[in-house]
């Protein structure tokens, strides 16, 4: 077994993030909250701990590397020339958030030369830490510190699919993962990035999803593949830019699953 990363310099960085957004974060949840909505068209919540935890965040990274660049879910990039880039969504899965559930996290990625180097999920509120860098991934959380992998499942008909939403896709979008759907064994909706995690822990087997940014995934692709997964585009293409996602932890499942997420039309 790898050593274990959690004292390594490589993440210290990422527990002082994780630790400031949630310092953040913490006299939020489970409160009564001001909410506003991004989507004029939709309901696309945002609170003001998601902003609070986000400049937090980039306050750090500017002060310890003034030269790396920043991409934000509330506050956008900067110094978007630079090779390490950190990408930060403060809380992923803010209606989750806001209903008081604890499926929500932090994520915190490093992008080297717009590869997914490295990435936390961090779940404030039950002290759950998920890290990897793509050789490997690691859990840290109440009941200590242990490898993560994921679980061998190389038939649909065996496994555990998962989704935020429906509501995230279009119409073509829906009756591909539906078609998808009615194969599996199990699907289970509404756990945001908390379904990845899961994923490189072993309990989920496949999650597709669509219409994600760079921060809704950054973080979660090093710790997938590092548990021996896999994360691409619904093409099989980087997933680094977000768009539909695929993630499962059997190669051999998603090899079986991608012919399947082709859309009769867009």
């Amino acid at each position: 077994m790898a050593a274990d990363p959690v004292s390594q310099d490589s993440f210290a960085l990422f527990h002082q993030l994780a630790d400031t957004a949630w310092d953040a974060i913490r006299p939020s949840f489970r409160q009564v909250l001001a909410i506003d909505n991004k989507d004029s068209g939709g309901f696309d919540p945002v609170t003001e701990a998601d902003r609070a935890a986000e400049q937090a965040m980039r306050a750090l990274i500017q002060d310890i590397h003034p030269d790396h660049g920043i991409i934000g879910e509330e506050f956008g990039r900067s110094n978007t020339d630079a090779a390490t880039q950190w990408v930060l969504d403060p809380i992923d899965g803010t209606r989750a958030f806001i209903s008081g559930v604890p499926v929500w996290g932090t994520l915190i990625g490093r992008y080297e030369n717009g590869r997914a180097a490295s990435g936390m999920m961090s779940q404030g509120f039950t002290g759950e830490r998920f890290f990897g860098d793509r050789s490997s991934a690691w859990y840290k959380g109440p009941d200590g510190a242990r490898q993560l992998s994921t679980r061998s499942c190389s038939s649909l008909d065996q496994a555990a699919l998962f989704c935020t939403s429906t509501d995230m896709f279009t119409p073509a979008e829906k009756a591909t993962f539906e078609a998808v759907a009615q194969q599996a064994r199990m699907t289970r909706f509404g756990t945001d990035c908390y379904a990845y995690a899961m994923l490189a822990s072993g309990h989920v087997d496949l999650v597709i999803e669509a219409d994600l940014k760079a921060y809704d995934i950054a973080a979660l692709i090093p710790i997938i593949e590092g548990a021996g997964g896999i994360v691409t585009t619904w093409t099989g293409d980087a997933p680094e830019n977000g768009g539909r996602i695929v993630a499962a932890g059997d190669p051999a499942l998603h090899a079986a699953v991608l012919p399947l997420l082709t859309l009769a039309e867009d």
